[in-house]
C-alpha cells in the first residue's frame, strides 16, 4: 500500500518508481594522482572501469575483491562515492582562496572533495556534531590529503552567525529515497517527511545568517519528496529573499514549480531532480542560491 502512496505523489511530479542496484563508482582524488594514471593502476588489478560521464574524474567500476581495502584507497587515490552525490560539491564550485562550510559534513565525501575542488587552498570549515562520526571525518580529511579543512564539533544550528563564508553546502538530513536502504517505502510517512523539512528549512535559515551577501549556498537531498526538496527552495525564494541559480548541470529534470494545491516560485525550477530511472543513479535532488541582500 506504502509503494503505491509514494507512486502516486511521484506521478504528480512526473516521476516514476524503478527498483534496480546502483552501480559502483568511485571519484579520483587529484590532490593526490590523476584519473588516467589510477585507471592504469586499478585496471593492472582486474578492476573494469568506466567513466562517469557527468563526472570529470569518476568511474563507474567492476571488481571482483573489495576497492576500500587496496593500497591505493589507503593512500587516498580515491574516495568511494555513489554517483549522483559527487554533483553537489560540482555546483557549489567551491574556488581556490575561498571560505567554504559543509554544513553536515561526515563521513567526508563532499568535503573532501570541496578541498580537493580548492587544490588545498583556503579555508573549509566541515560540522558534525557525534563523535564517532566527526572521527570518520577526520580519518578521511587525512587518508585523502586534506590540509585546508577543520572539524567543528557542533550542531550547525548552534553555529554563531558570522557572516564570514564564500559558499555553504548543506547536503541536508532527509528521508533518503528507495534505493537508498531495503523497505524504504514501509519505513516512511508523511509526518517524518514534514518533520525533516521543518528542520531543513531551519538549517537553511542558519546558512544564510552565515553566508557574505553575494555568497552561495547549494542545498542537496537524496530525497524525491517535495516537501524536502521544492518546498525549502520556494522557502528561501520567498522568505528569505535568495535568488535561484542554474546549477549548470545536463543530468536530470528540471525541479517542479507546483505539488498538489501547492504553487513554488518559478525559479524552484532551475534546481535539478534526479530520478533513479532517468539518471541510473540514486534519487538527488540539487539547488544553487544566492544571497542577494541581507
Amino acid at each position: 500500500m506504502k509503494k503505491e502512496f509514494f507512486l502516486e505523489r511521484y506521478r504528480k511530479l512526473r516521476g516514476d518508481i524503478a527498483e534496480f542496484s546502483l552501480r559502483n563508482s568511485l571519484r579520483v582524488n587529484t590532490l593526490k594522482v590523476q584519473p588516467e594514471d589510477l585507471k592504469s593502476r586499478l585496471e593492472k588489478k582486474g578492476v573494469s572501469l568506466e567513466t562517469i560521464p557527468f563526472i570529470s574524474n569518476a568511474f563507474y567500476y567492476k571488481a571482483r575483491f573489495s576497492l576500500g581495502s587496496t593500497p591505493e584507497y589507503l593512500m587516498g587515490y580515491y574516495y568511494l562515492q555513489e554517483a549522483a552525490s559527487m554533483l553537489p560539491a560540482v555546483v557549489l564550485g567551491p574556488q581556490p582562496g575561498e571560505v567554504v562550510l559543509d554544513m553536515c559534513a561526515a563521513p567526508g565525501s563532499k568535503t573532501t572533495q570541496i578541498c580537493e575542488l580548492m587544490r588545498n587552498e583556503g579555508v573549509v570549515i566541515a560540522v558534525e556534531e557525534k563523535a564517532n562520526r566527526a572521527y570518520a571525518l577526520a580519518n578521511n580529511l587525512e587518508r585523502m590529503g586534506c590540509w585546508n579543512a577543520a572539524i567543528v564539533r557542533q550542531n550547525a544550528l548552534k553555529i554563531e552567525n558570522n557572516k564570514i563564508f564564500d559558499k555553504i553546502l548543506l547536503d541536508a538530513p532527509c528521508s533518503g529515497n528507495y534505493l537508498s536502504e531495503p523497505n524504504w517505502f514501509e519505513k516512511r510517512d508523511l509526518r517524518g517527511i514534514r518533520r525533516n523539512s521543518e528542520l531543513q528549512k531551519k538549517l537553511v535559515e542558519k546558512a544564510f545568517s552565515l553566508l557574505k551577501v553575494g555568497g552561495i549556498l547549494v542545498y542537496s537531498t537524496c530525497s524525491l519528496e517535495p516537501e524536502e526538496d521544492e518546498e525549502i527552495v520556494d522557502y528561501a525564494v520567498r522568505v528569505l529573499g535568495m535568488s535561484t541559480e542554474e546549477t549548470g548541470l545536463k543530468i536530470g529534470s528540471p525541479a517542479a514549480t507546483n505539488f498538489e494545491e501547492r504553487e513554488y516560485d518559478k525559479s524552484v525550477a532551475l534546481a535539478r531532480r534526479l530520478w533513479p530511472s532517468r539518471t541510473g543513479t540514486q534519487g538527488f535532488f540539487i539547488a544553487r542560491l544566492r544571497k542577494v541582500n541581507e
